[in-house]
């Protein structure tokens, strides 16, 4: 049974229409102990109809070594949105509900390399000298958690310093505990702050200069 019906596919088709470069979804999976990625895989493929500058590479977590090295891969199932370069965006669970809207946002900036962002962070972000790992914890019934995504892979895709990762938190509750989440989105910086809700870019900016400064 497919997981996109007609109207959602005549939708997509629409959003992706001005992607005009190639975008791979390098996809992770493997065939145990993983709860949705047969799901993934299956809305991966049915959104490759949907327009053919979209291609899928399918990866074995527990086999294929090389790839999850390259590709910082740390759980699954997990996808790697990869376009003329790696821009280290990635998704962690499958991206459903309303995270679709966020993988959907992640193709087309990769695809069209446009990331929109404010004058001030751009610059920044030109001066970084730091590495930013950016893990935003959330979960697909919150209606809240893609613009906090989507920002902070804006931020991946205009700077190499910058990693972007969604996690599904419901499918990997041990890092729930981990980061000690109460509610989403959550947005973990480097391992050694958060970010609480959605925060409009000028508040995670400022964050981010006071995790570097600390």
């Amino acid at each position: 049974m497919p997981i996109l019906d007609d109207k959602v596919i005549s939708e997509v088709k629409k959003q992706l229409a001005p992607m005009t470069k190639p975008v791979t979804l390098k996809f992770f999976s493997q065939d145990f102990e993983c709860l949705y990625c047969k799901e993934t895989h299956q809305l991966l493929e049915e959104l490759l109809t949907t327009n053919p500058l979209l291609k899928l590479e399918t990866y074995k977590f527990e086999s294929d070594e090389a790839a999850v090295k390259e590709f910082g891969i740390e759980q699954i199932p997990a996808i790697a949105v990869v376009g003329e370069e790696d821009y280290g965006i990635r998704f962690y669970g499958i991206p459903s509900g309303y995270e679709f809207t966020s993988l959907l946002n992640a193709i087309l900036m990769v695809s069209t390399g446009i990331a929109k962002l404010l004058p001030e962070t751009k610059a920044w972000l030109d001066n970084l000298k730091e590495d930013i790992h950016l893990k935003v914890l959330v979960t697909p019934t919150c209606p809240y958690c893609p613009p906090a995504v989507m920002l902070a892979q804006r931020l991946a895709m205009y700077s190499k310093r910058v990693k972007a990762e969604m996690i599904e938190v419901s499918e990997f509750p041990h890092l729930a505990q981990k980061y000690a989440v109460q509610g989403v989105p959550r947005t973990v910086i480097n391992e050694k702050d958060f970010l609480e809700g959605s925060a409009p870019e000028k508040m995670l900016l400022e964050k981010l200069q006071s995790v570097i400064r600390g």
